[in-house]
């Protein structure tokens, strides 16, 4: 298949990633390309995925140290860039005859301008409904060009009202890249990693972590500085250590030797990446039950507390780190494979391209 990846503009797409989605958009790209496809990337200029980009955003005024576009005073800069460079895509896209569009943007431009398109497009809801995705897929929906698959079965309710049974494929991580350690470490300590921001929690998971009597280490920058210093500055002793960012090899050690990990959002995270890199090290989880964590994380992973609770969590720490860390990986083997995804979405995709070449009388 020809297949055209529209990539989140925010971020280049490429390692070190910024976030969940920008790593998922690297990892698809590049193992589609693998298996032969012809993958075309639409993303910002110094991305360097699989395939080839095509770039729609220039990345000169990118800053890598923090992840930030210039922003100006009036109307968001990087909003008006980021509609015409999709606007610009959209009306050249059938140029390139793709088979298929699998759309990854999290934006409404090309969701609202799928109908004037010839090519069929796979859009994947990463996120819960927000104001402008509601309005666009509602707009859509006149023209049924687009097919939508998500990627969890708590995040297909979230949608519900707006497209009714969407399908959804579970988000997967490259198993062989992350190590698995059979007993943690004799350093008796609970992990926590991600970006330090309200969506996270990190807050409940100090406040637990010091119930349960066990030390803290914390990976992950400071996404929201406001957050830190009124949320979690104050919380800091001897108990938390905070370790900044790590490369992949140095997180790894450090989920790996740990007893347990706690997640903690407080949003309705459709998938969180984080699990499943836990559990491929083999560490369980202590969590709350928010978004798509009560689907992924079973008994045999992990336990979950409803959320803002940080005595349930302080118990289900010292719970998780009785359960058997080879069947954590096993299950993490079983259930979260990037290859196991990257089939169902190849599959999903081909299944488009083919009844779209039926409607047409091409086949």
């Amino acid at each position: 298949m020809k297949i055209g990846v529209i990539a989140h503009l925010k971020h280049p797409i490429k390692a070190p990633f910024a976030g969940g989605l920008e790593a998922f958009t690297y990892e698809i790209t590049h193992r589609l390309t693998q298996r032969g496809h012809e993958v075309v990337l639409f993303a910002s200029s110094s991305s360097t995925a699989g395939g080839t980009l095509h770039p729609i955003l220039d990345d000169i005024s990118y800053d890598a140290s923090n992840g930030m576009r210039p922003k100006k005073p009036d109307l968001s800069s990087e909003y008006i860039a980021e509609h015409h460079a999709y606007y610009r895509m959209m009306t050249e896209i059938d140029a390139l005859e793709l088979d298929v569009v699998f759309n990854n943007s999290l934006h409404y431009v090309p969701i609202t301008m799928a109908g004037v398109i010839k090519t069929p497009m796979v859009t994947v809801l990463h996120t819960p409904p927000f104001y402008e995705l509601q309005l666009a897929t509602r707009a859509e929906q006149r023209f049924k060009n687009i097919y939508y698959v998500t990627v969890s079965q708590s995040n297909a309710d979230n949608w519900k009202e707006f497209i009714p049974d969407c399908p959804f494929i579970y988000n997967g991580i490259d198993l062989a890249k992350w190590t698995y350690y059979p007993t943690g470490t004799q350093n008796n300590y609970a992990v926590w990693f991600g970006r330090i921001h309200p969506d996270k929690g990190l807050d409940l998971a100090i406040r637990a972590a010091k119930l349960a009597g066990i030390p803290l280490k914390v990976a992950g920058g400071i996404g929201d500085k406001k957050y830190y210093s009124e949320k979690i500055e104050p919380l800091l002793d001897d108990n938390t250590q905070m370790m900044g960012l790590l490369d992949h090899q140095q997180l790894n050690r450090l989920i790996g030797e740990a007893k347990v990990c706690l997640i903690t959002p407080v949003w309705q995270e459709p998938f969180g990446l984080v699990v499943a890199e836990a559990l491929a090290c083999g560490t369980p989880v202590a969590g709350v039950k928010a978004g798509a964590l009560p689907e992924i994380v079973t008994d045999e992973a992990g336990f979950l507390v409803e959320p803002g609770n940080a005595p349930g969590l302080a118990v289900a720490i010292r719970k998780a780190m009785t359960l058997d860390r080879q069947k954590i990986r096993n299950y993490a083997e079983a259930k979260l494979s990037i290859e196991e995804m990257l089939t169902r979405y190849e599959k999903f995709l081909g299944s488009i391209v083919t009844q779209r070449l039926a409607l047409t009388g091409n086949v």
